[in-house]
């Protein structure tokens, strides 16, 4: 049981040094608080089969069963600490701030680290073994003292209440922090046509044509949603370019705006996959900000963005700049962008997965090679040129369903972009002839579009699959392919059960 105790007091010293380095992060950067800066780390060397295999398995979920794992792993190694400053406090004491210090590295090796971003570890680095250090002295007291239990079990109280009291605080101020910013957005000069009305409510189960800003999917590498103010706000344009060329936040919105429907997907996205979605989105052209800083006689053959805090992708040159509509987007649906795509701009390229296209938090734009920069996916083995893929998706009936015999309505959605979009989208039934589906509205060239077809289903088990053909006559692939490198491609296929 003393061992126990003892295992318990380096658990709840820990937790009190979590909660208000969580706390002190909260006020300053987020990102630096510990547990995040050891998952962030996590991350970046995590080889790519795990971190397929950790999206495709836990989906949104991943970067909560990360930062969990990861502070279980904190947790065990506290309770280590306790038990041996049972026998020597130095000792105990020392690990809890090796396991500081390895989260200190972490905030360090952050490629826009600050030395501001050190003060959570150093809160937690105090408040830790001090922690500790009264916990021995209220259990050594109460083996001498008729009070002494009660000693110990209102220390315990007092710091369990300030261990959650730190971690609540720290949440509350990191939703404060992250509301949205007050930004009133221009009237675009090229607004996008209206956009028709979908089949949201004439197919049950049926992708809404439009994806909400709160219901758009998030993949990226951060654990939390960085903290930008548009005031503070700048966007660099250099590299091998004619000049150098810094705006602010109001110089872009002061440029011409173009409003387009765009759906945007993930290279993540498995075949029948979440990671993907449709918005209005509003921004600057690529090129009009490109044109300030002059690439006429650039050498380049890629666009090295850069993010708040140093991340990097990179877009090839010739790609961006072939006339497609890529934006330096500030707005999504009518909205300023959500902290958590992006705020205050982003980049939007049509056509291409995210991880060559999308940045978010966007600070900087490089124009070099690939020869002389890798971005941090290149690094990682990903491809440098990455299209968007041709590929439909069945949104209902669900896998394994169980329908009623007799009229089914199979649909879901199907996308395209630069191949002249979603000419036609065909069902098949249990290895049987493909039949032409029914479109729904025409967003774009650049947006997905639903389907739907009415199928007539007999008692047991059948499988359906579904395949795309777009404008430009290409069809989509059956040729299966996982994410790595360059995108998942194969049909979507599911069993159902009728009776």
């Amino acid at each position: 049981m003393r061992r126990l105790l003892w295992a318990g007091y380096g658990v709840l010293a820990t937790l009190v040094g979590i909660g208000l380095a969580h706390l002190a992060a909260a006020l300053t950067d987020p990102a630096a608080s510990p547990v995040l800066a050891v998952g962030s780390t996590v991350i970046d060397l995590t080889p790519t089969p795990v971190k397929e295999w950790a999206i495709r398995t836990f989906g949104s979920a991943d970067k909560a069963i990360l930062v969990g794992s990861v502070l279980a792993g904190v947790l065990v190694l506290a309770a280590v600490a306790g038990l041996l400053a049972r026998r020597r406090f130095a000792v105990g004491a020392g690990l809890l701030v090796a396991l500081v210090g390895i989260a200190a590295v972490a905030v360090l090796a952050r490629p826009a680290a600050d030395p501001l971003d050190l003060l959570p570890s150093v809160v937690a680095a105090l408040a830790a073994p001090a922690a500790l250090r009264l916990l021995g002295r209220t259990h050594a007291c109460a083996a001498t003292s008729d009070d002494g239990r009660r000693t110990v079990l209102l220390t315990v109280t007092a710091l369990a209440a300030m261990a959650a009291a730190g971690g609540l605080a720290g949440r509350l101020v990191t939703r404060l922090r992250t509301r949205p910013e007050d930004v009133t957005l221009p009237t675009p000069g090229d607004p996008a046509p209206p956009l028709p009305r979908g089949l949201d409510d004439q197919v049950p189960g049926i992708t809404r044509f439009r994806t909400p800003n709160a219901d758009f999917y998030r993949v990226d590498t951060r654990l939390d949603v960085p903290v930008i103010s548009a005031d503070d706000w700048t966007l660099t344009i250099d590299g091998d370019v004619d000049r150098k060329v810094t705006l602010g936040f109001d110089d872009l919105l002061a440029m011409p705006m173009v409003e387009r429907d765009i759906t945007l997907t993930c290279v993540s996205n498995s075949v029948g996959g979440p990671y993907v979605g449709g918005a209005r989105w509003l921004g600057v052209r690529l090129t009009d900000v490109l044109d300030l800083a002059g690439i006429g006689s650039t050498k380049a053959d890629q666009i090295l963005s850069t993010d708040f805090a140093g991340m990097t992708i990179s877009t090839p040159l010739a790609l961006a700049t072939d006339g497609r509509d890529a934006l330096v987007a500030v707005g999504m649906n009518g909205e300023p962008l959500p902290r958590e795509h992006g705020f205050p701009v982003r980049l939007v390229i049509p056509g291409l997965y995210g991880f060559i296209s999308a940045t978010k938090w966007l600070r900087r734009l490089t124009l070099t090679t690939y020869d002389e920069r890798q971005a941090y996916w290149t690094e990682r083995g990903w491809a440098t040129n990455a299209p968007i893929k041709i590929s439909a998706r069945i949104d209902t009936p669900k896998a394994l369903a169980d329908l009623d015999a007799g009229d089914v309505v199979v649909g879901g959605v199907a996308w395209a972009q630069e191949r002249g979009g979603i000419a036609g989208v065909q069902v098949r039934v249990d290895g049987g002839p493909w039949v032409d589906a029914q479109l729904g509205p025409d967003g774009g060239d650049d947006y997905w579009r639903q389907w739907f077809h009415r199928w007539s289903a007999e008692p047991g088990s059948h499988r359906i699959a579904v395949r795309a053909v777009a404008g430009n006559g290409e069809p989509q692939t059956a040729a299966r392919a996982e994410p790595f490198p360059d995108g998942a491609s194969g049909l979507h296929e599911l069993l159902v059960r009728v009776s």
